[in-house]
């Protein structure tokens, strides 16, 4: 089914002409429509302190295509609107429509899904513009002196071809310690830089009595089983000397139950950490998810702010300044943060992390880790964006997995079921739509992480698939997030499992191929600003095939996503340029009486055009 003659909206610059306006500017806006569809008028309609207001636009027609401009009002901080498109009478009444970030609708619809426009600054260039690359440290790299150092008493040691223990409820599965360092981190950057990126980020570093380390003892220096805070200036350097960034993640809903704070809290009912927490009169505290090891921070109290997150003393801004420097936050929990029953001050403290992050660095990236619905919590001045599993994980997975994989979104009972490309792409606009155009482009692509399954276990271990779920990865709105492995086609069943060791011995288990095709689309996203800062039209969807165009005012690309082999299809677009293709083969658009053919594919595979004419 073609999509291309639907009307058209989205937040990129060929449609918005500033995406960071000041608070008060006029902005223009275009809606595109083509010439046969019988629309006769087109109305912005925004809200002026909540109340609707209706702005009317004018058209200019081009060949096939009519532009309608309108001028915006950025009237409020977070400016909401949507397009009423009203068509030419039959039989005596004509037709309207609403088009809003959703896509088109004949009904009315709550303001949830309108485009947004926000007048707080936007992410930064290099987060938006780059490629990042999630490192677990403990399964990264081991340096020599990771030898030498003590286990301690809490830990398990592993030999790095252990299995990892991950089924059910283990009890020794955050105790199975490998022993990966940050000087073994600092030792593969050049790893790094084959597979393209350009953004390091490490899960905690900080002490903590598990592998994962998200229960800290401390934030006020590096775990010396790690190599300690000297090894992560170490590192730091040698990642800004490449001309890259790194990222620090931190919790701020809750620390260890070994933390320093806690233990004074539970020492002496008088101390004033005890206000950190949220404890019960009978001692009882509340804590993530039933975790006693992980008790919940209370945001509420302001001394606990100013030590976490407020001001350059904080542990937001300690690590922002030398000589660890880091660039940004990954904020771990982002979602339960300041969070609890009647409680709710997470807006406040998302903006005080960036507000922090802003006062000590020029143009810091933080993004929130959120796993279902961030819908209102990144439009503002808080978390520039997500790791966007419901926006871009869960319907690639759903579209590429393999029947009979066992893998299956954390938290959710039963794995995604199998969707048609129609359904899929119907998710996708839902949440561009629900996120905002620019959270939307702010945000990470991840195939995978941490406490998810690896993307080659999800497609059941068909490379081919994996590599079209990669370059939808680099190909879509967001930033492509690459989990450490990914690359050379790890497996794991859930995020338990997906954290075994980088098997840097055992180079002949690697899959070349599959790295050579991350590379490739990393240096595809780089070299094309479409793919980077491009809008998406839908271009054709059927059960097996997705296809969409990347506009931008320099460049036009067209990629087309196969699932399984298909047939050739016809799209009204100009000649196009081969740029990239996910297996071998690949040929030049040519320019038809309809415009071009797509050729029929014998299997999984997807390619990138540039149209040229």
């Amino acid at each position: 089914m073609s999509l291309l003659h639907d009307p058209h909206h989205d937040g990129s610059p060929l449609y918005v002409s500033d995406e960071a306006p000041e608070l008060g500017a006029t902005v223009t806006v275009r809606v595109r429509t083509r010439a046969a569809d019988p629309v006769e008028a087109v109305w912005l309609r925004t809200t002026y302190d909540a109340e609707p207001v209706f702005h009317p636009m004018t058209s200019t027609t081009t060949g096939d295509v009519v532009w309608w401009e309108g001028e915006l009002p950025v009237h409020n901080p977070v400016t909401h609107y949507r397009f009423l498109l009203v068509r030419a009478p039959v039989d005596g009444e004509g037709e309207q429509e609403w088009l809003t970030g959703a896509g088109l609708a004949g009904h009315d619809l709550p303001d949830a899904v309108d485009f947004r426009l926000a007048a707080h600054p936007p992410a930064p260039d290099w987060g938006r513009d780059g490629v990042v690359y999630q490192v677990f440290p403990d399964r990264f790299a081991r340096s020599a002196a990771a030898d030498e150092r003590e286990v301690p008493d809490w830990a398990l040691p592993a030999e790095w071809d252990d299995e990892v223990v991950f089924e059910g409820s283990d009890p020794r599965t955050p105790m199975q310690l490998y022993g990966g360092d940050l000087d073994g981190i600092t030792e593969h950057l050049d790893h790094v830089a084959a597979v393209g990126a350009d953004v390091l980020y490490t899960t905690p570093v900080f002490p903590g009595e598990s592998n994962h380390r998200y229960n800290a003892t401390t934030f006020t220096e590096v775990d010396e089983l790690l190599g300690g805070s000297e090894a992560y200036a170490r590192l730091s350097a040698a990642v800004h000397e490449r001309g890259w960034r790194i990222l620090g993640d931190l919790t701020t809903n809750h620390t260890g139950d070994t933390h320093e704070w806690f233990l004074c809290a539970v020492d002496d009912a008088r101390d004033p950490h005890r206000s950190f927490y949220y404890f019960a009169d009978d001692g009882t505290y509340a804590n993530w998810m039933g975790h006693g090891t992980l008790p919940k921070i209370n945001h509420a109290n302001l001394d606990v702010r100013h030590a976490m997150v407020d001001g350059p003393n904080s542990v937001v801004g300690r690590w922002l300044q030398p000589p660890y420097a880091v660039d940004g936050w990954r904020i771990d929990v982002a979602n339960m943060t300041g969070r609890l029953g009647d409680i709710d001050v997470a807006h406040e403290v998302a903006r005080t992390v960036r507000a922090t992050a802003a006062a000590l660095h020029d143009d810091p990236w933080v993004i929130g880790e959120h796993n279902h619905d961030a819908t209102g919590d990144v439009d503002g001045d808080g978390w520039h964006g997500t790791m966007n599993y419901s926006g871009f994980s869960w319907p690639v997975w759903s579209w590429l997995r393999d029947p009979a994989s066992p893998a299956r979104p954390f938290g959710r009972p039963v794995p995604v079921p199998r969707r048609g490309g129609g359904a899929v792409v119907e998710t996708f606009r839902a949440w561009q739509g629900a996120l905002g155009w620019r959270a939307t482009a702010s945000s990470w692509n991840i195939l995978g992480s941490h406490d998810s399954a690896r993307i080659r276990t999800l497609v059941g271990g068909d490379a081919t698939v994996h590599r079209v779920a990669a370059g939808l990865q680099f190909t879509m709105p967001g930033v492509p997030m690459v989990f450490a492995g990914d690359e050379i086609g790890l497996e794991g069943v859930n995020g338990e499992d997906a954290r075994r060791p980088m098997p840097w011995h055992h180079r002949e288990e690697w899959d070349e191929q599959t790295l050579t095709t991350y590379a490739d689309l990393a240096r595809l996203r780089r070299e094309n600003p479409a793919l980077r800062r491009g809008g998406l039209r839908w271009a054709h969807v059927d059960a097996d095939t997705i296809a969409y165009l990347r506009e931008h005012p320099d460049q036009t690309v067209l990629v087309v996503a196969r699932r399984a082999p298909g047939s050739a299809f016809a799209l009204p677009v100009g000649a196009g340029r081969h740029l990239f293709g996910s297996e071998p083969g690949g040929a030049d658009l040519v320019h038809v009486a309809e415009g071009v053919e797509v050729a029929a594919s014998s299997g999984s595979r997807l390619d990138v055009w540039e149209i040229t004419g």
